[in-house]
């Protein structure tokens, strides 16, 4: 059952969800907390009402810090911001592993199963384990989450920054809603985001282009993406912009 949707406005903003009308049946509240498609992410968690708060965290986890208790659960896939692609965490509520699952869900798809096993129920992902350790080892080595978060704040608010004063490229997304980890933008049309694309392509600038479900164009500037890189894109952008209006 969707009980917040913003789709009225092709998904720019985050509906308020201060009161929503969760059903009383209701298991749980799932959202995605950061939404890399259309660039919008959760700075205030959902009123869930009591119900069980179930987030993907996959391309915001490790980015700012996160009280934990506030979910049942988190899972997050691991390529965004931890390590190599293949490999997910879970942080689970312990009353939330549970032995009384309905027979059809296999072995391996029940929590307990990890969980008494310690994560060691089948053969791990040693490597991708490995890599997610030295990530882990540099976070803690240069401030944590909270020096993370302000890096990751303050690169994304330079270019923000230029899309807000730009009389060209047009920010998708509304203020309060905005993705650190992803941000979507448009030029004045279509033909216009395909020539930035490719041009920003050329200049060193690879995977500007929108998802295809969307178009438009998209930087993903993930913890990896230092800020300097930002500034790069931004003067790339400033330049096409001077040369084209």
């Amino acid at each position: 059952k969707i009980v917040a949707s913003s789709a009225d406005k092709n998904f720019s903003y985050l509906p308020d969800c201060s009161d929503l009308g969760i059903p009383d049946n209701a298991d749980y509240v799932y959202i995605c907390e950061n939404e890399t498609i259309n660039g919008t992410a959760y700075h205030t968690l959902p009123n869930t009402k009591g119900k069980v708060l179930v987030a993907d965290q996959s391309s915001l986890f490790l980015s700012r810090p996160c009280d934990v208790s506030k979910y049942g659960l988190i899972w997050a896939g691991v390529q965004k911001n931890v390590g190599p692609a293949g490999m997910s965490i879970v942080i689970i509520r312990e009353d939330l592993i549970r032995e009384d699952l309905p027979e059809f869900v296999p072995t391996y798809l029940r929590y307990k199963t990890h969980a008494d096993a310690d994560s060691l129920y089948n053969t791990p992902n040693c490597w991708s384990i490995y890599c997610c350790g030295k990530v882990f080892q540099n976070l803690l080595a240069n401030g944590g989450l909270e020096a993370m978060a302000q890096r990751n704040e303050e690169k994304a608010a330079v270019l923000y920054g230029f899309l807000d004063r730009s009389k060209f490229f047009t920010a998708a997304v509304r203020k309060e809603d905005r993705s650190y980890m992803n941000v979507p933008f448009v030029s004045p049309s279509k033909e216009q985001d395909a020539e930035v694309a490719a041009s920003a392509k050329a200049a060193g600038f690879d995977n500007l282009k929108g998802h295809k479900s969307v178009g438009g164009l998209r930087a993903s500037i993930y913890n990896a993406m230092p800020k300097e890189g930002v500034e790069a894109l931004v003067d790339f952008l400033k330049k096409y912009e001077a040369e084209h209006t």
